[in-house]
């Protein structure tokens, strides 16, 4: 894994360590309204996201298209509300162990959805890693009692669970992870309160204790404002696939955090089953395998934006590192069919190797390569070759 993988994982893996903390903190709201909490949590979050999103947040939300609007509501209403409302129906009538189950798959759901939208083929070793990752859950979890509607809204937690993922990966780009975070708790907020006046009139809300008011800062300040930046900005740099591998740590994280309030215990099959998702995380991430070169990570710094990048293809943002079919290094072409003369050659005392050779004034051919013509030939670029 090079630089931008690594810290990609770890943005990833914290955002789901603090998010299986959460369950944990639900077990101390239990008395309290689910939709008011939920409008809280999510109010609070957004309140304090938006001075993070930056001075040009209105202008970058104004540029977004009623589809992406559409979108983002979606993807509160799916991946946060309906999410949180599936687990809690699912726990009516089955044992909590089996939403988490479901939720466990995510992974292996998103590993084949993801790239069968972007018209290629799932990646073997993400495949194998999210399958050791959802065994690892259900080992994690075990299995409980459970009848036709507990399986039913645990499908839908799983639905949520993989919308949250799916379908951001559109409006991360235009928005960023603390604007995109922002703009989806205030959507979730809103759509809080409906629900809560829908289903609970106006009881849906009421002045939390002080334990409950603990919680809910857990959960608005630590798991809402930290874990989405933590968990967009991980996507952003190793793709939706490889992050959703990390939800695994989530029933881990919850299974190692419940003995502190009495809620759970931790044991064998806990241990064997976070050590299989540890294995899942490491094959599906990479962190197993030699890195290879890609362009991505020079197109998706900033710092880079103002010099010269020779290359064919870069991978789209928010998207894993990697070439693809036609999509090489030299591309699927001989190397042959793309050469073109440099009429002067770097000697020795030039700056850099890696300066791009051509005439500052020359044209630019059909590869995006500089041609040299003219008296000057030779002459190089300065500093815009790629450093």
């Amino acid at each position: 894994m090079n630089a931008t993988t690594t810290r990609g994982a770890l943005l990833a893996a914290l955002a789901c360590v603090l998010v299986g903390g959460s369950f944990t903190a639900n077990s101390l709201l239990g008395e309290y309204p689910y939709a008011g909490g939920q409008f809280l949590r999510y109010a609070l979050a957004c309140l304090l996201l938006v001075p993070l999103a930056g001075r040009d947040a209105p202008a970058r939300l104004r540029a977004l298209a009623a589809r992406q609007w559409v979108r983002l509501a979606a993807l509160a209403a799916v991946g946060m509300v309906g999410f949180n409302l599936a687990v809690i129906a699912a726990e009516r009538t089955a044992e909590p162990a089996v939403p988490g189950v479901f939720v466990g798959c995510a992974p292996v759901v998103v590993a084949v959805v993801v790239p069968l939208v972007d018209g290629r083929r799932p990646e073997r070793v993400v495949l194998y890693g999210a399958l050791l990752v959802a065994v690892g859950a259900f080992a994690v979890q075990g299995w409980g009692r459970a009848d036709a509607a507990g399986i039913a809204f645990s499908a839908g937690a799983l639905a949520g669970e993989v919308g949250f993922a799916v379908l951001a990966v559109p409006v991360l780009r235009p928005l960023g992870p603390r604007l995109l975070s922002a703009t989806v708790c205030g959507i979730a907020a809103v759509e809080s309160a409906a629900v809560g006046l829908l289903l609970d009139g106006t009881a849906w809300l009421r002045r939390p204790d002080t334990t409950e008011v603990a919680a809910l800062l857990w959960q608005a300040v630590v798991v809402t404002v930290v874990g989405f930046v933590c968990w967009y900005m991980g996507m952003q740099r190793i793709g939706a696939e490889r992050a959703t591998l990390f939800s695994g740590l989530i029933p881990v994280s919850a299974a190692c955090t419940a003995p502190l309030v009495g809620t759970g215990s931790y044991g064998a099959a806990q241990a064997l089953g976070s050590a299989l998702v540890g294995a899942g995380v490491a094959l599906g991430s990479g962190a197993l395998t030699r890195p290879r070169g890609s362009a991505a990570a020079v197109e998706n710094d900033a710092r880079d934006q103002g010099r010269v990048v020779v290359h064919r293809a870069v991978a789209a943002a928010g998207q894993p590192d990697e070439t693809g079919p036609g999509n090489d290094l030299l591309g699927a072409h001989a190397l042959a069919a793309h050469e073109q003369p440099v009429a002067g050659a770097p000697r020795h005392g030039d700056r850099d190797p890696g300066d791009v050779v051509g005439e500052l004034h020359g044209a630019a051919g059909p590869e995006g390569l500089v041609e040299s013509r003219g008296p000057r030939q030779g002459e190089r670029l300065g500093d815009h070759g790629l450093g």
